[in-house]
């Protein structure tokens, strides 16, 4: 029989436009060890990186996907009592700090600008806090590739609009403190450095030089990046029954597009961004309209409500 973790990774893990079923077949297991680190932890400090920049837009800006999730997350974690800290650079920081501003309490926002130095010295202040990450998680956010560039989907190098925030998740002759999860659709995201190689060579276009060489401990695959952190706060609820009402205080609709709302309308957040067509502010993700995103929380709550 199913659990509700796996009968929600299935959820989350479904084909949008793409066939990512290896992918997501490699990682089967991850949602719920991810779950576990956090619910099982006695006093979590979450960090959660995201933004993904597009020059190929009108205006340039980062792109919807990621910014949901990091909003649906942080929610849920503030009001079970467990503070978060974002971290984003420069480039996304408009669109990240609007999300911020619908939540329902106060994160840490961090903010670097686009170099490697910025990020290794934003990684010993972390490491320094009084109070430390426990966890850090990559929503939607471009690795870098075998070439130590970061690449769009497309093939295109977009390292000058990217800083390196893989270094908060592995570097030369360093190793996190803290346990990482990476969430993505594509194989060019943080925490798909895990995958067998050929399997993104073989399945995503232009997987030769856009798959990811950072890693994480635990790695989610979806659909829509979005999903892949709702199901880890679908997953948490589940193992912790007792911080489900708070964690899922916000897990519905009227928070999605308030969410969504503020990332596009405030943030400039874009979607749509393609060869032939540059991205637009628009109530879009991953050219899915917002009643398609709602489905999927609907789909966990309703998984979540059956095994209360």
């Amino acid at each position: 029989m199913p659990t509700p973790i796996t009968e929600i990774e299935g959820i989350v893990g479904r084909k949008v436009r793409r066939d990512i079923s290896r992918l997501v077949a490699f990682a089967r297991g991850d949602l719920e060890r991810a779950a576990q680190s956090v619910a099982d932890h006695p006093s979590p400090h979450i960090g959660i990186v995201c933004g993904f920049f597009v020059r190929h837009a009108e205006p340039p800006s980062p792109e919807t996907d990621g910014l949901n999730g990091m909003g649906q997350l942080a929610a849920g974690f503030i009001e079970a009592g467990i503070p978060v800290t974002v971290i984003t650079d420069a480039p996304c920081a408009k669109a990240v700090w609007a999300v911020t501003g619908v939540l329902p309490g106060r994160v840490a926002l961090e903010v670097v600008s686009v170099d490697a130095d910025a990020v290794r010295s934003l990684r010993g202040r972390l490491e320094s806090a009084e109070q430390p990450l426990t966890h850090l998680i990559a929503i939607e956010r471009c690795s870098l590739g075998a070439d130590g560039r970061a690449h769009r989907e497309h093939g295109w190098d977009i390292s000058d609009d990217t800083a390196p925030l893989d270094y908060l998740f592995q570097d030369d002759g360093w190793s996190p403190p803290w346990t990482t999860i990476g969430i993505g659709d594509g194989g060019n995201e943080i925490g798909m450095g895990v995958l067998p190689r050929e399997i993104v060579e073989e399945d995503i276009p232009n997987g030769a030089l856009v798959a990811a060489r950072t890693g994480a401990d635990h790695l989610i695959v979806s659909g829509v990046a979005n999903w892949g952190a709702y199901g880890l706060l679908g997953a948490v609820a589940s193992l912790r029954p007792d911080l489900a009402p708070y964690l899922l205080k916000h897990f519905h609709a009227q928070s999605e597009h308030d969410v969504l709302t503020a990332a596009v309308t405030i943030g400039q957040a874009i979607d749509d961004s393609r060869v032939d067509r540059l991205g637009q502010l628009q109530m879009t993700i991953d050219r899915l309209p917002l009643s398609d995103h709602i489905e999927i929380i609907e789909s966990i709550t309703a998984v979540l409500s059956r095994n209360a």
